[in-house]
């Protein structure tokens, strides 16, 4: 197996980095991985996580939703209840931010196709998605008749392409992130949005829960990012961060599953109560919320 080893921070390229936390696959292998962080600007990432296609086998659970869309168990019927909810919000997110009402859109990392339909499904506009997983595809394909592109589609759009990019809890998957970023900016248009979703390890539960936060994910989830570190990132590509808004909703979800993972009895409803606790940290301070979503565009030349 290919695993990937830093000596310095991916962000800031010090070599101040240190073993922050040990956390487990509970959602495929039991495997544990390490969490390394930079003492320089906290950036903190997955550290010798499998590489290339090496990884892909971490994706091969029908307990991962975002490529099953399984139902099973009350904490996903949870995550399906939200999900109808956010999708709304997203949809209105993008026509409020976008200043438009007609455009075309590129959905990263589309999953299952839920939000790319969502898009599809309005008026004037074209909504164009990518997806590296070729079950979740297929899936897209079926439910919704979505022509879902794999990943390497990414390099062949033409300059300028997009109004709207998406990437809906996808940058954390994405190894090879500065080729991510390059694209972003050379695809999207001089006027255009890009709107970024992560999880949030400055958040109120990622602190409560530590190792056992369901949100770090690993190995899938490669890099452990905060409103300061990802705004670092997203300048050091060109892009200015124009606003960011807390997504409260995912700290119940992320909360039972911590719960789950703890071994707690009752995990939903303590999950459900720790998800009420980040729920009124995040409107005290949003910069605390479980996951958030930045809105960037391009540095203006």
């Amino acid at each position: 197996m290919n695993k990937l080893f830093f000596k310095s921070c991916p962000l800031c390229r010090r070599r101040r980095i240190k073993h922050t936390l040990t956390c487990t696959d509970f959602s495929a292998s039991n495997e544990q991985f390490e969490l390394f962080a930079c003492e320089d600007c906290g950036f903190t990432f997955t550290q010798g996580f499998p590489s290339g296609t090496s990884i892909d086998k971490y994706y091969q659970s029908s307990n991962y939703i975002s490529h099953s869309d399984t139902n099973k168990g009350i904490i996903n019927s949870v995550y399906h209840q939200v999900r109808k909810h956010m999708l709304r919000r997203k949809v209105r997110l993008v026509i409020r931010e976008s200043h438009r009402s007609s455009g075309r859109l590129l959905d990263i990392g589309t999953g299952t196709g839920y939000f790319a339909n969502a898009m599809k499904r309005r008026k004037n506009w074209e909504v164009e998605a990518v997806e590296k997983n070729a079950d979740a595809r297929a899936y897209a394909l079926n439910k919704f008749g979505l022509e879902v592109k794999p990943e390497s589609a990414l390099k062949s759009y033409p300059e300028e392409s997009f109004d709207v990019i998406t990437l809906w809890h996808v940058m954390e998957h994405i190894e090879e992130l500065k080729k991510l970023w390059d694209n972003l900016y050379r695809i999207l248009t001089s006027k255009g949005i890009l709107i970024v979703a992560v999880p949030n390890r400055a958040s109120y539960d990622a602190k409560k829960y530590g190792a056992q936060w369901a949100a770090y994910d690993v190995p899938r989830h490669l890099w452990h990012f905060t409103p300061a570190t990802i705004h670092k990132l997203a300048a050091r590509h060109g892009f200015i961060m124009a606003e960011r808004y807390p997504m409260p909703f995912d700290a119940f979800y992320v909360s039972m599953l911590s719960e789950k993972y703890r071994g707690s009895h009752c995990s939903f409803i303590k999950g459900l109560y720790t998800g009420t606790m980040a729920w009124f940290s995040a409107l005290a301070k949003k910069e605390k919320s479980s996951s958030m979503i930045y809105i960037f565009r391009k540095k203006t030349k």
